[in-house]
């Protein structure tokens, strides 16, 4: 999971991240060529004493060499066994030498060693100061990367301020405009920059897609306008067929089945229309509706489905459950879990069970598979096995409407036996 951070403190970081890396580069920096150039002075002043030492007891031999630096040691090849032991194998040259003196210290020197006519000549050099004075610069370093570190967060933050504010400010009334659910002009409020040119586009966004959500609404009022006109004339004319003394049974039968139809087909466009608005909550009105009944109803709606295969649809009720909403809703949804039960399954029974709190649609079709329950409420998503034809938009829209009212919708397999249980849990 990616971690979400928010863009100043990005920028804050960045900054000081800059000012610890370019620091600390610049002082690995000083200490390589101050160790570098130290090392070669060091070594060219030695090795220039002791050759001028050496030519010194050559050319003047009753003479005492010295030199300008500290202990310098002027042998020949018969006295050269008073010196130590290790630096009488020592070739020409300077030396870098750790060991320890008389007292069992560490000590840390270079050695310069001239082999010039029999003359051996030494001088030492105690480095022990400087490796001191490297001490203090290193700390001296290290407070300054993190002097300047302090330095780079802090201009981070002062910059940070300074230039994301317009992007902070573009933020606050876009979340101002969400709670208050109206869109107002924001280019107006910027410079003419980036940000300028940002809030132009989210104006002009904005305006293209409210008035693609005005088409929307005008035309889903236009639909259900034009549905309801011929479903007010099916249900009229078959209210006064009903009606005749010369009806037959089979044709009452027909004729209460094209009722159910055409009452669906209202309370299926009252849903979609529901849906079409712009509402976090679903409304009320002030209605509670008996889920059993509701239940009751879309099982008889639902019986024609059945097309005599072996199977049975029963309702049982174990307590009384009422929900606030109105009555199409419940039935929109009830029926396409009911629907879908009669539809995948070949033969046994399908159970609908209203109780404490909640409705469950039982069947004995194939299942399904746990981790593809939450995925059949996706839009275009189709269950598999028999009968699974359609456009995979039935449960997609009941979770939308129980989503609307704050009921839960959920699909699982059984664990008893073969089928699948769909579950409404009512708020």
């Amino acid at each position: 999971m990616q971690s979400r951070r928010k863009l100043r403190f990005r920028l804050i970081v960045s900054f000081a991240l800059f000012g610890f890396g370019l620091s600390a580069l610049f002082a690995v920096a000083a200490l390589y060529v101050r160790a570098k150039v130290e090392n070669q002075l060091i070594n060219a002043s030695l090795q220039n004493d002791v050759d001028q030492a050496v030519d010194h007891v050559i050319a003047h031999p009753d003479q005492q060499a010295h030199s300008e630096l500290l202990e310098a040691w002027i042998k020949s090849d018969r006295t050269l066994y008073k010196m130590p032991l290790a630096w009488q194998n020592l070739s020409s040259g300077v030396h870098d030498i750790r060991d320890v003196d008389v007292t069992g210290q560490p000590r840390h020197y270079k050695l310069a060693v001239q082999r010039k006519d029999g003359i051996i000549g030494f001088i030492r050099y105690d480095i022990s100061r400087e490796d001191l004075g490297k001490r203090q610069l290193v700390t001296s370093l290290i407070g300054a990367v993190v002097l300047f570190s302090l330095l780079s967060l802090a201009i981070g933050l002062w910059l940070s301020r300074k230039v994301l504010k317009p992007v902070t400010e573009l933020a606050r009334r876009l979340r101002d405009f969400r709670r208050a659910g109206k869109a107002e002009p924001l280019a107006q409020h910027f410079a003419d920059d980036e940000v300028g040119e940002l809030a132009h586009a989210l104006d002009e966004y904005a305006a293209r897609l409210t008035a693609m959500v005005e088409r929307d609404r005008e035309f889903n009022s236009d639909v259900s306008h034009e549905l309801r006109t011929p479903l007010a004339v099916i249900s009229s004319t078959t209210e006064l067929l009903q009606g005749s003394p010369d009806l037959t049974e089979k044709l009452s039968e027909r004729l209460k089945r094209i009722e159910r139809a055409s009452r669906q087909a209202n309370e299926l466009i009252e849903a979609l229309l529901l849906l079409s608005r712009a509402q976090r909550r679903g409304p009320t009105r002030g209605e509670t509706t008996d889920v059993g009944k509701v239940a009751a109803d879309v099982i008889e709606s639902q019986r024609p489905q059945m097309r005599g295969k072996p199977l049975s649809i029963e309702l049982v009720i174990s307590e009384a459950v009422s929900v606030n909403a109105p009555a199409s809703v419940l039935s929109v949804a009830l029926t396409n879990l009911v629907g879908n039960a009669i539809k995948y399954t070949l033969e046994g029974s399908v159970r609908v069970e209203v109780g404490h709190g909640r409705v469950e649609v039982i069947d004995t079709g194939p299942g399904i598979k746990p981790e593809d329950a939450e995925r059949l409420f996706q839009r275009g998503v189709r269950g598999e096995g028999a009968g699974g034809s359609g456009a995979g938009l039935g449960l997609a829209i009941v979770r939308r409407l129980c989503e609307l009212y704050g009921w839960d919708v959920s699909m699982r397999p059984r664990s008893d036996a073969n089928g699948a249980i769909a579950s409404i849990q009512f708020g």
